[in-house]
């Protein structure tokens, strides 16, 4: 019933530009100067539509996170000293619930994120801020303790070879750290995404 729902949805939308094509066709065949308007439909989303927005913002909320997050976290797993500044205001912001970010970042997109032609939906945005808020922390505690505990004779041997910085975290930290850092935070995502 729900997949029929879909299709009888597809027919509408489907039916509605034929009838706007239409009437902008006759409008231009009595004036070639007059303005056309083309409207997008407005129809209620089916069940997979919903779905597939869902899919789309967990997802574009988990990749924002990851870029900022693993970046942070392979820093503060390579130096003692920046994981002991960071971790107080991780571990402040790492229990705060979904319910309690939505609000916040409801307030602030609504208040930056004015346009006559937005790129993105308030809702979209604000949804895919959250998840990310909520992403991001435990991504930073499980990359930090992936890269913390790479095999330090490997980390000799980028010594030893003489690696820059950036070649030592391609070839070395991130292959070793990769499966610490999306365990968890993958089904942190879900977990978000269900609240």
């Amino acid at each position: 019933a729900l997949y029929d729902e879909h299709l009888n949805e597809r027919e509408k939308e489907v039916a509605f530009y034929e009838r706007q094509e239409k009437r902008n066709a006759e409008k231009l065949a009595e004036d070639p100067a007059a303005e056309i308007r083309i409207r997008p439909y407005t129809g209620k989303p089916t069940y997979l539509d919903q779905i597939w927005t869902s899919v789309i913002t967990v997802a574009t909320g988990f990749f924002l996170a990851s870029l900022i997050a693993i970046p942070i976290g392979i820093v503060c797993g390579l130096s003692t000293v920046i994981y002991a500044a960071l971790n107080p205001l991780i571990q402040t912001f790492k229990p705060v619930s979904p319910l309690a970010w939505l609000p916040l970042v409801t307030i602030i997109v609504s208040a930056v994120y004015v346009s006559d032609d937005p790129l993105f939906q308030k809702s979209f945005l604000t949804s895919a801020i959250t998840v990310m808020l909520c992403c991001m922390w435990p991504t930073i505690i499980n990359t930090t303790v992936g890269v913390s505990t790479i095999d330090k004779d490997l980390i000799n041997v980028s010594r030893v070879l003489r690696l820059g910085w950036f070649t030592k975290v391609y070839k070395i930290v991130l292959p070793s750290s990769i499966p610490m850092t999306v365990s968890y935070t993958h089904l942190r995502a879900h977990e978000t995404k269900a609240n």
